[in-house]
């Protein structure tokens, strides 16, 4: 995808800005809980609309950008609306505003308690988020990364129970730590270089530097964004961040903190080593073991725990492997794959969180044990859950068959088509921890329902349209966004300059 025009704007910034606009408002208004979720919702649809005006110029191959200000010679503060980074915009922006919606359900059905300081986190996180999606550079994501970071720490101890609060340290413990790998790695870098900028192709393809540096330079970086993208064996305080509360465990899955995890894997692979580099040192080698170790490793953990969250995290750590071995394999079609399933796996995983959070709201179960004959009081979101559970397993006409399939194909063109032994394992895996969980809840008598109905239309509605968006997408990719072309067009852009 060639880059026709670079132009400044405004709007980039104001996609970050818009949301920690309304964080004054929010706590302002914490004795007004209407108009606290009011600005929540305005903040979220005022950022979903910007984000939009950015699309055409992506499509397009165009990038937008504006810097802040120098912070050392050679590098500024910047933000750079890119293709990838508007994809990414896109989709984390959207699903905010149905896990806005969604809040509005959960908080209050569960009277849980600082609902303000959640709400105000919340749109921290979420302007975070935006200045990952849009950072120029190696700094400005660092700075936002470990923004993102704190913002979240509130959100992990919400409930503020011994759980909670071990929870909340050992998230702290993996994602400081991870971010000080990623400060050495582009302090190192920018010693070796001179610049920290992202480019289509990776800047260090011309740095001339040999494997005895790239190899550890490579790590460090891996080490920094594969903390938040679960890569096995950095993984394991996502599990324990399942103390929080539900819309948060989304946030976490679906819509920054991991994302933001993987999408760092992608900027790494394709905007600073890029295809070249990775395959000449054996880079890409490294990158596929630990890939499909953990995706059939978290696949298997998956099936066995009964606590629902759990084995949905467990399922998410597995998934965003998917997107790590599409960056892996250096393929167009994979790192189109790649980008694709970011999106896809985001729809069907917020959509079997908030089935869950709807669960323990309506009916304080959490455990898979406990499921039995829900289905039968609770159609629309067990049917939900349903759709979400063939997604991930694959199966159309559920996007995640498409994402699955143009990975797959990029395991071919890359010419390692043993990787999709991988996939279809997984991907037996994936229905074996999932089906049962719906067969339970459809077909099993129950105990204690009587009297019971859906949750709260605040949290169903949400889940339903995730859940028909992930239909959607999968009968018609290219629905509204034409997310398989932008996505088609950043996986050239990157594989297709390996020679």
């Amino acid at each position: 995808m060639p880059i026709q025009e670079i132009t400044t704007s405004l709007t980039p910034l104001l996609v970050v800005a818009v949301s920690l606009g309304a964080v004054p408002l929010i706590l302002l208004s914490s004795r007004r809980p209407n108009l606290r979720e009011f600005w929540t919702l305005l903040a979220a649809i005022a950022k979903f609309t910007l984000v939009l005006t950015l699309l055409p110029g992506a499509q397009a191959g165009k990038i937008t950008q504006i810097s802040l200000f120098r912070l050392f010679p050679g590098v500024d503060l910047c933000l750079k609306a890119d293709p990838f980074g508007v994809y990414f915009a896109l989709i984390a922006s959207g699903l905010w505003i149905l896990t806005s919606v969604y809040s509005i359900g959960y908080m209050r059905g569960g009277h849980e308690h600082k609902q303000t300081r959640y709400y105000a986190c919340f749109a921290v996180c979420l302007s975070a988020t935006m200045g990952i999606a849009f950072a120029g550079n190696l700094i400005t994501f660092l700075l936002f990364y470990e923004i993102l970071t704190i913002a979240t720490y509130p959100l992990v101890i919400h409930k503020e129970t011994k759980t909670a609060i071990t929870a909340g340290r050992k998230y702290l413990v993996y994602t400081l730590s991870a971010g000080l790998l990623l400060i050495a790695a582009a302090l190192w870098t920018f010693q070796l270089t001179g610049t920290l900028d992202f480019q289509a192709g990776g800047f260090l393809s011309a740095s001339g530097l040999d494997g005895k540096t790239l190899v550890p330079l490579f790590l460090l970086f891996i080490g920094g964004v594969g903390v938040k993208a679960g890569i096995m064996p950095l993984h394991s305080w996502l599990p324990t961040a399942m103390a929080a509360p539900t819309p948060v465990s989304a946030l976490l899955h679906a819509v920054a903190v991991v994302k933001s995890g993987v999408f760092g894997v992608l900027r790494v692979v394709g905007f600073v080593f890029g295809p070249t580099l990775m395959k000449q040192f054996g880079l890409d080698t490294i990158l596929i073991v630990l890939a499909a170790v953990t995706i059939i490793l978290a696949s298997l953990i998956a099936m066995r725990q009964d606590n629902l969250k759990r084995r949905l995290a467990y399922s998410t750590i597995g998934h965003l492997s998917y997107i790590v071995m599409g960056a892996a394999l250096l393929s167009p079609m994979a790192f189109s794959g790649a980008v694709l399933h970011i999106a896809f796996h985001a729809f069907m995983k917020i959509t079997l969180f908030f089935t869950a959070g709807a669960i323990y709201i309506n009916l304080h179960r959490e455990n898979v044990s406990e499921l039995s004959g829900i289905g039968r009081i609770m159609p629309w979101t067990m049917g939900a859950f349903a759709l979400g559970s063939l997604g991930l397993a694959g199966i159309p006409p559920v996007n995640g068959f498409v994402s699955k399939w143009v990975l797959g194909l990029g395991a071919v063109q890359s010419g390692h088509p043993y990787i999709l032994a991988v996939f279809v394992f997984s991907g037996l895996l994936n229905a074996a921890y999932l089906f049962p969980i719906v067969h339970r809840a459809f077909f099993k008598p129950g105990e204690g329902l009587e009297g019971k109905t859906e949750a709260s239309p605040w949290m169903v509605a949400p889940l339903v349209v995730t859940a028909l968006f992930s239909l959607l997408f999968g009968i018609y990719p290219d629905l509204f966004f034409r997310l398989v072309q932008l996505a088609a067009a950043i996986g050239g852009q990157i594989g297709g300059l390996l020679t």
